[in-house]
């Protein structure tokens, strides 16, 4: 535990830091490198893993485990963010099946020696929109605009991970709520 706080202090005392921002989904789990002096980020990759649906269920949390393992290793961030877990009223399975996803991403980052921050979709929306309760087109539209991009980031989940990986970042170097000032 305490290697892993002189990490991060250590991370974010640099000028530059790269942050992982993962989107859990069982059906696609969304992965976004963000990287930069904090002033200047930019994006270093984005993709989304997809599974089965007709898999087995370990068949399908091992292809997840695994693709976090191959993102840890290949762009060792300073910085991991997932979304926090959420559940709907009139879907209550569904939050279990996520916290199955959220357990083997948890997993690999524990395995990988990286610092992780949650954070809930709404703290995203908000940070980036100014409205907790924005569409997934608007957090689109902000990520493009946070990070310089030109065209759309799809799919949604890869868009999902850049936000995450862009309040992160914001909410590391000022210890706040991720907002731009």
């Amino acid at each position: 535990m305490a290697a892993r706080a002189e990490r991060r202090r250590r991370a974010l005392s640099t000028t530059t830091i790269t942050a992982l921002g993962i989107d859990p989904g069982l059906a696609a789990t969304g992965f976004g490198v963000v990287g930069g002096d904090r002033q200047h980020l930019g994006v270093r990759h984005f993709e989304c893993i997809r599974t089965d649906s007709g898999a087995p269920l370990a068949a399908r949390l091992s292809r997840i485990h695994a693709g976090a393992a191959s993102a840890l290793a290949k762009w060792r961030p300073d910085l991991v963010v997932i979304e926090k877990v959420y559940s709907l009223p009139k879907a209550p399975g569904s939050a279990l099946l996520l916290a199955h996803v959220r357990g083997v991403i948890c997993l690999a980052v524990e395995q990988a020696g990286c610092p992780l921050m949650e954070i809930s979709p709404n703290e995203v929306k908000a940070a980036l929109t100014g409205s907790g309760h924005a569409d997934k087109e608007q957090v689109e539209q902000a990520v493009r605009r946070s990070l310089g991009l030109s065209g759309p980031v799809r799919p949604s989940h890869a868009a999902d991970a850049l936000a995450l990986a862009v309040v992160g970042l914001r909410r590391a170097a000022t210890g706040g709520d991720g907002r731009r000032r």
